[in-house]
């Protein structure tokens, strides 16, 4: 009697899952495969229904879980594949060659790739922890314009699942308005594995937010952060900026090799006046 209840409590839950996606399904189809193990066994009644209850608890969290859309979830395959392309970028350590190199040892490298065109690759050390470097690049990316004055505004427009997020950023016209304003939307993940952690984005079309006036819409990506620890000295944080955008417009590529490069070496010194900035202490 009990393994053809089993069975029938599962094939009642296959046809109610049907409709369901994702590690949902994967979850509950898994729950419902150990209650026939379990009914297989046929252990007491009483320790039966425990682990009914127990893996019933576990289904019914599962299932609170929000689904994603397909739209949803096309963000979040384009912010994947940002961060994959950005990583294999990085990997290639050939034809790098240099652009700027400052008194601190911050250093801007570039290089020209057939599929993407120039890249540039910013390469410092900053005096903060990895936590406290990722907390303000990531948990406090919308206050960004407070402390660097090339970039306006950061606008998260929505946020989906835990890594992934579509973000409108609005940068400032550069001195003397060489290059005027741009504006840009993005899809952003964030990854961590071990002590690395990988900020990753490309530029991506959002219905909320079309062309705005007074901007000339721009593309970025494939693009990332990744911040490690520096070996022997944890207080510190090693930071690789991979950058690579289309300004649009008709721009010579001497005066945009010269800003971006330039926009890679202000980002560190300005990152840098930020997290040193005294914490205020709250009681």
């Amino acid at each position: 009697m009990l393994p053809a209840t089993s069975k029938l409590c599962a094939a009642i839950s296959y046809r109610h899952l049907r409709n369901m996606t994702g590690l949902r399904r994967q979850a509950a189809v898994a729950i419902s495969q150990e209650l026939s193990r379990l009914a297989s066994h046929s252990p007491g009644p009483s320790a039966w229904i425990h682990q009914v209850r127990r893996r019933s608890s576990l289904l019914s969290s599962r299932l609170e879980e929000k689904p994603f859309s397909e739209m949803e979830m096309s963000y979040i395959k384009q912010g994947e594949e940002a961060l994959q392309k950005s990583l294999r970028i990085l990997e290639d350590q050939d034809d790098w060659k240099t652009e700027t190199v400052a008194g601190n040892g911050d250093k801007v490298l570039s290089k020209v790739l057939p599929d993407v065109g120039k890249v540039f690759r910013l390469e410092v050390v900053v005096d903060q922890p990895l936590d406290t470097v990722y907390g303000e690049l990531v948990d406090n990316m919308e206050q960004m314009g407070d402390w660097n004055p090339n970039v306006k505004e950061v606008r998260i427009l929505e946020k989906i699942g835990k890594d992934t997020v579509i973000t409108h950023e609005k940068a400032a016209a550069t001195p003397g308005n060489i290059v005027g304003p741009r504006d840009f939307v993005s899809v952003r993940c964030a990854k961590r594995r071990g002590s690395t952690c990988v900020l990753a984005g490309m530029s991506t079309t959002y219905g909320a937010m079309p062309e705005q006036e007074g901007f000339i819409r721009a593309e970025n990506g494939p693009t990332c952060m990744v911040l490690r620890p520096l070996p022997g000295s944890p207080s510190q944080t090693r930071l690789t900026w991979l950058l690579s955008i289309d300004l649009k417009g008709w721009l010579p590529k001497t005066i945009i090799n010269q800003v971006l490069s330039q926009t890679q070496v202000d980002f560190a010194k300005h990152l840098r006046q930020r997290l040193a900035r005294p914490v205020p202490v709250t009681c």
